[in-house]
């Protein structure tokens, strides 16, 4: 079980593991870069759509809602890796 919030350490070495993990199956720096790339824009999203779900208003601003990526995009970081 992950907890809530990981301490610095903590983060550091999960990271750590993950590098090791990727480059142990064979993954290239560069696509351990576009992976880690996607992961940032995925952070990015889901925290627009949560700033955008506690101000009111943000609907008649034209704000868009985050959205659900398909599985064509889901694919798109697997296929560059």
């Amino acid at each position: 079980m992950v907890p809530g919030m990981l301490d610095v350490k903590g983060t550091k070495i999960l990271a750590k593991s993950l590098f090791k993990e990727l480059r142990g199956n064979g993954y290239s720096t560069n696509q351990i870069l576009s992976l880690s790339t996607e992961l940032i824009d995925l952070v990015t999203q889901n925290l627009k759509g949560e700033q955008g779900e506690g101000a009111p208003g943000e609907e008649a601003r034209g704000t868009p809602a985050p959205v659900a990526l398909g599985d064509k995009a889901k694919e798109g970081w697997r296929a560059a890796l």
